[in-house]
Order: structure tokens, then sequence, then C-alpha cells
């Protein structure tokens, strides 16, 4: 299959230059970007992008998917009666198969939305990871040790059964959901199946204030130092939010080479506190966004994300200049697949995964066009993202999904899981 987009304005995120021109795609694969694409003709289809922009899907570095059940159940509640009044008594009902059916509605988001990956951290991972493949998501799973259901030998077999695919959509990592929510026998499990793998680790950490108080009461270390002494970051990884990390705990990021995924939607509507993101930049960490659940946010949108990373930190630093818009943008694109070990889905070039999206510049919004890359983070909206293709494949066009399946029979089953969780708490 080859399929050219001409009359393009492309942004491959590999440095602000915007190049007019064409860009083939071929099977799963950007085959050329350029001025003249003749030479690679005959086209299974031709689109004319019409002057609009192509630049990578964003990536989304946290979000917990199958959440959408309770998008609107956990509103304005602290972020403790969030998780154990409302979150955790729901969740203990979840079955495989809810999994299944709700993750494809948070897709549904994603790629109507211009997220063309996603780094997936919920019960049951290998129904998100058959959700994932039905629906042509690029995504990561975060998969965590469980005495009773996945063992190290599971977490092992799964691990090498999905890395080992070649050019497969959904990959597989290892972390835990947080300190405080870890017994010694899960810290010791992950210790264990991370020196078998030898592959990075991820969790939440410093979300809260909270958090990190009972840590030090627990342990005599703010959660960033304890997990480091244990070992949980002897081969790379990184954290989930890090709103109250110490100078310290920074310091060990920097020199570890460990990633920070910023939530800020998410961190703003549980009132957890801000990111010092800008902190973070000038110590030359990777900083990539996540949405983080729909019952925390309770929107999956990259362009809110982008826009409250950037303009709360110049509040937060009484300066208008703080952190470039580009270097956000590639917050959610470049910094995001690091983040995912997507190395052949950061960026728009010859050879890697055609992960991209077309921008509709002639939206109002967009207009008039000065500086698409600032427009992008400050103007941006979900309503700009004309097409998205995965892998190759376009899922989205124009406001309409082509997927194997109807979207009205992946929002039915996922009403009839919530209405079951609810008759069942």
């Amino acid at each position: 299959m080859k399929i050219l987009f001409k009359n393009a304005r492309i942004l491959t995120m590999k440095d602000e230059n915007i190049i007019n021109g064409d860009l083939v795609v071929k099977d799963n694969l950007i085959a050329y970007i350029g001025k003249d694409s003749s030479s690679y003709a005959p086209f299974d289809r031709v689109i004319d992008c019409q002057g609009n922009l192509l630049m990578p899907g964003f990536k989304n570095a946290h979000a917990h998917s199958a959440m959408v059940f309770l998008r609107g159940k956990a509103d304005d509640v602290s972020l403790q009666d969030w998780l154990f009044n409302v979150v955790f008594p729901r969740e203990d009902h979840l079955i495989g198969k809810d999994i299944y059916y709700l993750n494809k509605v948070a897709y549904l988001e994603y790629i109507s939305s211009g997220i063309t990956a996603c780094f997936d951290h919920y019960y049951y991972p290998l129904e998100g990871a058959k959700a994932a493949e039905e629906m042509g998501m690029r995504t990561l799973l975060l998969a965590t040790f469980d005495q009773k259901y996945t063992r190290g030998e599971a977490l092992y077999k799964n691990y090498h059964y999905f890395n080992d695919q070649k050019d497969g959509l959904v990959r597989y990592i290892i972390g835990f959901h947080a300190e405080y929510t870890t017994d010694d026998s899960l810290l010791k499990g992950t210790q264990e199946t991370l020196d078998l793998l030898k592959c990075p680790f991820f969790t939440h950490i410093a979300e809260t204030k909270k958090e990190v108080e009972e840590c030090l009461t627990r342990h005599h270390k703010t959660p960033a130092q304890y997990m480091y002494d244990e070992g949980l970051f002897k081969y790379g990884g990184g954290g989930f939010h890090c709103v109250y990390l110490t100078k310290e705990e920074v310091k060990i990021f920097k020199e570890n080479n460990l990633s920070i995924i910023s939530c800020p939607a998410s961190n703003l509507k549980l009132a957890s506190g801000i990111a010092p993101l800008t902190y973070f930049y000038e110590q030359g960490i990777n900083i990539a966004l996540g949405t983080d659940g729909p019952a925390s946010n309770n929107s999956l949108n990259m362009f809110k994300e982008m826009y409250l990373a950037a303009t709360l930190q110049k509040v937060m630093n009484n300066d208008p200049r703080s952190i470039p818009a580009f270097e956000i943008l590639k917050m959610a694109t470049v910094n995001g697949a690091k983040v995912m070990g997507l190395d052949k889905a950061d960026v728009l070039d010859v050879n890697k995964y055609a992960d991209l999206i077309m921008i509709d510049l002639s939206k109002p919004n967009m207009q008039p066009v000065n500086n698409i890359i600032t427009n992008l983070v400050y103007a941006g909206s979900k309503d700009n993202v004309k097409l998205t293709m995965i892998n190759g494949r376009i899922l989205y066009e124009d406001g309409k999904f082509f997927l194997n399946e109807s979207v009205e029979q992946i929002y039915q089953k996922a009403e009839e899981t919530t209405s079951r969780l609810e008759k069942e708490l």
C-alpha cells in the first residue's frame, strides 16, 4: 500500500523548520519526504493536504485508559478520597473483558485527537493489548508483578512475547502503581523481575505532599530516593507526576537519565500541585506529557496538556519566557516517544513508522498562520486534527473512524460494563 500526501506543510520535529512538499508512506513506513515524489508513483491513494500540516502523532506518556468508566463519577474530591472511596472500590469488581471494552472507548478519543501512542498502566494488560491490536493503537503496557496472578515467570514470558515481535504495535514494560500501594512481596518480585529482564522501571512518584510525608514516615526517605536505593531504577525508566521531587531526587533523575512524565490537567483537577517543569528542563531531564486517566482529567486531550504545561510554568516562575513552545511540543511528541522506547516513531523521517497526523490549518483558531508551532501549543484544539495514521493505516479522517468494528458497538459494550460495575458496588 502506497499513499502520497502532496502539497503539505511538514513538521518533522527533528527541528523547528517546516518543509513544503510531499510525504510518501509505503506499507507501515515513511518512504520519502521532499519536493518531488513522482519517482514513487503509482500510488494507491493520493491525498492533497492543501497546505495543511503533517507532523508526528502525540505520545500520551501516562494513561489509565480503561478508567473511562469513572469519567464523571469521581469529580471534585481529594486524591485520597478519590482513590480509596471512589476508585478502588469500583476497581475491585473489574474483570478482564471490562478492560478490553473500556480501552476501546479511550482509543477512539486518542485517535480523534491526534494521539498515536499511549503508555497504559492498568489492570489486565493482556486484555488491553488485545484491544490495541484490534483497533490499531500503538501501546506500551506497564505490567505489575502480582503474587497470585502475574508472577515473574509470566512477566518474563509476556515481556519477550511482545517486545520480540518485529513491528508489533504493543510493547511491554515493568512497573507498579506507587510506593504507598506496594508491599514487601511486590517490591521484591519487581526487583527480581527487573534484574532478570534488565528493563526500565516506571511508577507514580511524589504526586502529592501526603505521599511524600507518609513515605518519609515509613522509610525515612522520599519516594524517588527510596525506590532508587532499592535498585528499581538500575536499568533506567522514570516517574509519573513528580510534583514534589526534592533537589536530591532531581539529581538522581539527571544522573541516571530517568524521565519525568507530567500530567498537568490531572494534577490541577485533584489539586495535587504544579510540577516545576522549568527546573526539570533546565537540568536537562527528559520531560514528557500524559493525560493520566479519564477519571482525574477528564479528557484525553494532548492540546490541553500542552497549553497547561506551558502557561502554568509562566505563572509559577513569573516569567512569560519559561519553556519555549517548541520544547512543549517536543514533550508531547519526541520526548514521549523516548520515554516509551519508540525510536522508530519519534519524528517524521524515511524508514520511521508512519505514525502521523494532519492538522487543519484552515480552522479559525489556526489563522492567520504567523507561527504554526506556537499556534499548536497556545491555540490548538483536537478539532484541528483532520487525519490520524498509525503504522501506515488511516484510522481517522474528516470526523470518521476507519476501524474493523462500529463505534456504536464500542459505546454499547462500555455502557453495559459501566452499568454492571455500579450495580456490583
